[in-house]
């Protein structure tokens, strides 16, 4: 039966290119979404977990009955835990403490273990999310640590996948690309593909305060005043990963966790778009740099994920009202 999929993971990727209108009206030129929700974890994040298993796989870093170790901000969990309940591995998350409950809770229902660290500490200190999950590493025989923020496989993904889908929904039409950052597999992967097709596509990272992505690619120097802690999820780093290809990004404009969290209502509210936080900033940034659009441009911006994970937070007026941005 050739329209039956295997199993799950056959559902990822090939997901729907969508016009923006209202919420885009005052934007020149035509505004595409690239909705990633529709992959079976709702996430961009799907295409490279299974990536980084498969590759994982093919060289034996990864064997039958393992566990599968990894610090993700949520989304990439999600990916990996349908990797592994359909292959037969266990797997366990480290986040750290600003995730939403309902990644947490999601996690956990697909079997694995969460363990949560504090947002507040440096990269290095021993209870950070990356230190926890190198040290159970160590600890745990049979087990393989994907580290999705240097792992090759991650933009891999996305040059063999994304890009081409979008090259490919948009007839070569392109012009632009637009997308939060946060490991840089997305932009990277996405972005090298279309360079290569065009090198004149315009690649734009959509960063946040707190991050140190849009001074380090103007710079190239790590300001540790830039750095500071923020609400805002799934995009922005304390560190550089070594998925962050800078030489085909154009530009990085940076968006406050409010302006963020108000789009991403926004969007719900003009297109029925119910989407993750930093989807909203994503096009909130695409705002800011209106300017520099004209009329025959064909930008797509990439929705990362689903509102199902912050229906706690973003949708949630009390909380809103409680980090100062409703009244």
């Amino acid at each position: 039966m050739k329209h039956v999929k295997n199993n799950i993971l056959e559902t990822i990727g090939n997901t729907p290119m969508v016009r923006l209108n209202k919420i885009a009206e005052d934007l020149p030129g035509t505004i595409l979404a690239k909705v990633e929700y529709f992959n079976p974890g709702n996430s961009v994040k799907d295409r490279m977990a299974l990536k980084m298993i498969e590759d994982a796989e093919k060289r034996g870093d990864l064997k039958p009955g393992g566990t599968i170790i990894e610090c993700t901000s949520g989304n990439t969990g999600m990916g990996l835990a349908l990797a592994a309940v359909t292959k037969g591995y266990k797997l366990i998350c480290t986040l750290s403490d600003k995730q939403s409950k309902e990644k947490m809770d999601v996690l956990k229902a697909l079997g694995a273990e969460v363990r949560v660290c504090p947002t507040n500490v440096a990269p290095e200190h021993p209870e950070s999310y990356y230190s926890v999950a190198t040290r159970l590493n160590e600890e745990i025989e049979n087990s393989y640590y994907p580290y999705q923020y240097d792992n090759p496989s991650n933009a891999l993904a996305h040059y063999e996948s994304t890009g081409p889908e979008i090259w490919e929904q948009t007839e070569g039409k392109i012009t632009h690309f637009v997308v939060g950052v946060g490991t840089g597999g997305t932009i990277s992967g996405v972005g090298k593909y279309l360079k290569e097709k065009n090198p004149n596509v315009k690649i734009w990272g959509i960063d946040t305060y707190g991050s140190l992505f849009k001074k380090y690619h103007e710079t190239g120097k790590v300001d540790e005043s830039e750095i500071y802690s923020y609400i805002t999820e799934g995009i922005g780093e304390d560190i550089i990963p070594k998925n962050v290809n800078f030489s085909v990004i154009d530009a990085f404009e940076k968006v406050t966790d409010k302006d963020g969290a108000l789009t991403t209502r926004e969007l719900a509210l003009k297109e029925g778009l119910f989407l993750g936080y930093s989807c909203g900033s994503a096009f909130q940034g695409l705002r800011q740099l209106k300017d520099q659009l004209n009329k025959d441009d064909v930008v797509v911006i990439l929705f990362h994920d689903h509102g199902s994970r912050y229906v706690g937070k973003v949708y949630n007026d009390d909380w809103m009202r409680a980090q100062g941005f409703i009244d």
